[in-house]
């Protein structure tokens, strides 16, 4: 049986490029919406950062958030796939949000 972990990344990779999620609408999709730490945690661990797209994974307020590699590098990966982040790091949910 997969764990946690195994599974939040699994979902992760379904979100499509040019797209990303919330960590808290992430949980939901995994029928544990009150285990956003946990997805959190979970993307945190990711030592697959170039199969494993957990740079589309973002905060509930639109703000980047963190990143094994740095706040930068995700923005520049973000940007790299046409999703726009404006000055105060923050991504435009109504445009770039993905639904599962």
């Amino acid at each position: 049986m997969s764990s946690f972990k195994d599974k939040v990344l699994e979902k992760v990779k379904e979100i499509p490029r040019g797209k990303v999620i919330t960590y808290k609408e992430l949980a939901k999709a995994m029928g544990k919406p009150g285990a956003v730490r946990a997805v959190a945690n979970a993307l945190g661990n990711n030592s697959g950062l170039v199969e494993i797209p957990c740079h589309r994974v973002i905060r509930s307020d639109g703000r980047i958030g963190g990143y094994a590699l740095g706040p930068e590098k995700k923005k520049e990966f973000l940007e790299s796939e046409g999703i726009i982040v404006d000055e105060k790091d923050k991504v435009d949910l109504d445009k770039f949000l993905y639904k599962y």
